[in-house]
């Protein structure tokens, strides 16, 4: 990303399986009636941080959450739903065998892998899927393309890895980055604030 330009970036609301603490990765859930709450404040809150939000170029992760979280903040910019641009390199990390797994019981089911996910989070890889590391690659090739201010609709995992990228963080502690999904989140090449 150059200097001087701005990434807006807005996690999709709260989904169902968020709630119930399933592992997502690329499967498709909807959002709960937090998550849709979440995502009409978010909107609220874009028009109060840049008044002219609407002048920016709109880029969500193609899964369906995603989507539906852009809709409902461009639906609250007044703009047209739909009118917005996908990039599958926003997909959020790909947890390979253990997606549609509940968190509580991947270590009691899976103590090898549990263990291994704790000894290096960054270049842990499930079976079929993709570690931090393989998604800061993808995040990367789309971050060098940035030529303007952006806004930007997509996942946790994507945020951390934009964030690592960004600001050279330890690979660990970019694993445990904080994701809330209520808060816009604003990226320069200098600095970042939740907002």
């Amino acid at each position: 990303m150059k200097d001087g330009i701005t990434l807006y970036f807005v996690r999709h609301g709260q989904t169902t399986w968020n709630a119930a603490r399933r592992i997502q990765g690329q499967l498709e859930s909807d959002l709960s009636e937090l998550g849709r709450s979440q995502a009409a404040g978010n909107g609220r809150r874009l028009r109060e941080i840049r008044a002219d939000i609407d002048t920016l170029p709109f880029i969500a992760s193609p899964l369906r959450r995603c989507r539906d979280t852009m809709e409902i903040v461009r639906n609250e910019l007044g703009l047209d739903p739909k009118n917005y641009a996908t990039d599958d390199r926003l997909k959020e990390i790909h947890f390979g065998f253990l997606q549609d797994t509940y968190w509580p019981d991947f270590a009691p089911t899976y103590p090898e892998q549990a263990a291994a996910r704790e000894a290096d989070p960054y270049n842990w890889r499930p079976d079929g899927g993709e570690s931090y590391a393989d998604l800061a690659v993808r995040t990367a090739g789309w971050l060098s393309e940035l030529e303007q201010d952006t806004l930007v609709v997509s996942h946790g995992g994507v945020s951390r890895a934009l964030r690592g990228n960004l600001y050279d963080i330890d690979p660990v502690e970019m694993t445990e980055l904080k994701v809330p999904q209520d808060k816009v989140l604003v990226l320069r090449k200098t600095e970042y604030q939740w907002l």
